[in-house]
């Protein structure tokens, strides 16, 4: 046995140390842990295994997803998706980083209060948002019917037509989630060391070169991390186009989305194989879309850019 206090003990408690803290690491992810299991993992593996079984759970290779690709809502559900989800990552990209840089230069006196007040429409639940806008883009009921009824739109009918519904939903998602994003961009801001800074205005840099040449590029990872998300949750696009379909009394197709789809295939026609196909295809491209992005943004690399 070592007494206390020994030049033994007093070697062997940094070690003793690094063991309690590990344990306590473990014990701090093994709920989260357990929760992906139940709630990620088992999911997915059950909805390979679907996708690749018919309903008496006989495999049929690809089956499942051959037949989903030839029906004619396939295409054109995937297609409304990509253009919402090129507008919005565009333009959670391009606004959010313009905004928070703003915020942390020229604006920063008032950059706490317009902080708030970017973040508060993110406390609306989805379904409530779409309803606030439902009203807002009513040319009757909402107060700027007066603008929508200058560019031509009359009635809901006209404002929610199909075609509107891309730019409508990236408004929306925007509305409701870019006010997050621009609170962690002025932290990842904060992180970057003045002395990088000063050193660029030393050098003769204006604002928008220190914007452009260090700023952006130390937020790469952070923007990395945002798009990866905000693609992840966009592709799951539901309750947006359901919810604006009931209002127009159909005038969405309940297809709209692929998740709509899956919806259809699942509840509708009771085709839980044709379901999981289609969310196994979703789950392909976002992990091929954020595989693409962590790798060009470094994102899991050591140091600071």
């Amino acid at each position: 046995m070592v007494a206390t206090g020994t030049p033994q003990a007093r070697a062997a408690a940094p070690g003793r140390r690094r063991v309690r803290s590990g344990r306590v690491g473990y014990l701090f992810v093994a709920g989260y842990t357990i929760l992906l299991l139940l709630f990620g993992v088992v999911p997915v593996a059950y909805a390979l295994w679907l996708s690749v079984t018919n309903s008496s759970g006989q495999l049929v290779g690809l089956g499942n997803f051959t037949r989903v690709f030839a029906d004619y809502r396939f295409g054109s559900a995937f297609a409304h998706i990509g253009l919402y989800l090129t507008l919005w990552l565009i333009s959670l990209m391009v606004l959010v980083v313009t905004l928070a840089l703003m915020l942390h230069g020229r604006l920063k006196r008032t950059s706490a209060a317009v902080r708030f007040i970017c973040y508060l429409p993110g406390a609306f639940a989805g379904a409530s948002s779409v309803l606030i806008w439902l009203i807002l883009l009513d040319p009757v009921a909402s107060p700027v019917g007066p603008v929508l009824r200058a560019v031509g739109w009359h009635s809901a009918a006209q404002v929610v037509a199909p075609e509107n519904l891309p730019v409508i939903f990236t408004i929306i998602a925007f509305w409701t989630g870019a006010g997050s994003w621009i609170v962690i961009m002025y932290g990842a801001l904060n992180g970057i060391p003045d002395e990088v800074i000063e050193a660029a205005r030393i050098d003769g840099a204006g604002a928008l070169q220190i914007a452009l040449r260090i700023q952006v590029p130390m937020l790469r990872k952070w923007i990395a991390y945002m798009l990866i998300l905000a693609f992840a949750g966009g592709a799951q696009l539901f309750v947006e186009p359901q919810l604006v379909g009931t209002a127009s009394f159909g005038q969405v197709p309940d297809d709209w989305s692929p998740n709509q789809l899956s919806y259809q295939y699942a509840f509708v026609a009771a085709d839980f194989n044709g379901a999981a196909a289609i969310a196994v295809v979703l789950l392909v491209l976002s992990l091929g879309c954020a595989a693409v992005a962590v790798f060009k943004a470094g994102l899991f690399e050591r140091g600071h850019s």
